[in-house]
């Protein structure tokens, strides 16, 4: 999966970004480094489920996709 990240300076130092196609996706880091590190934890927040918030049955099937 590619996804466009906008990377901003910070007022106060360092950086931020967001993730336009993820609505409310955002981090922060003082350095370039700590900011890409941060990049792939929220993006990996972001995207994760709650799977316990649904009914899986025998006739449920869950899939993993990677895109």
């Amino acid at each position: 999966m590619k996804l466009k990240v906008l990377i901003h300076d910070a007022e106060e130092g360092g950086y931020w970004a967001e993730v336009p196609s993820i609505p409310g996706c955002a981090t922060q880091g003082d350095t370039y480094e700590e900011l890409i590190d941060n990049l792939y934890e929220a993006i990996e927040g972001c995207l994760s489920v709650d799977m316990s918030k649904y009914e899986i049955t025998n006739h449920t099937r869950v899939l993993d996709f990677a895109v």
